[in-house]
């Protein structure tokens, strides 16, 4: 499994399968200069995750539990 593969599966877990939905099955994760980033369909731009995977999977689950539109 690789990198985006995990915190593909994070999203998926933080948000729940009911949750996820399409957001889920058109997210698009990616690392860029800046680090990992998240565009979920539905969203003007993507989301800093941060520049390890351990640090996006942390903020995948923070941005998860905030609501943000993913629940």
């Amino acid at each position: 499994m690789n990198d985006k593969d995990i915190l593909m599966q994070t999203l998926e877990q933080a948000i729940g399968e009911e949750g996820c939905g399409v957001s889920c099955e058109d997210a698009n994760i990616f690392k860029d200069e800046d680090g990992w980033k998240l565009f979920l369909e539905g969203f003007m731009e993507p989301w800093n995750l941060g520049q390890t995977v351990e640090e996006a999977r942390e903020r995948i689950k923070e941005y998860a539990s905030m609501g943000f539109g993913l629940t």
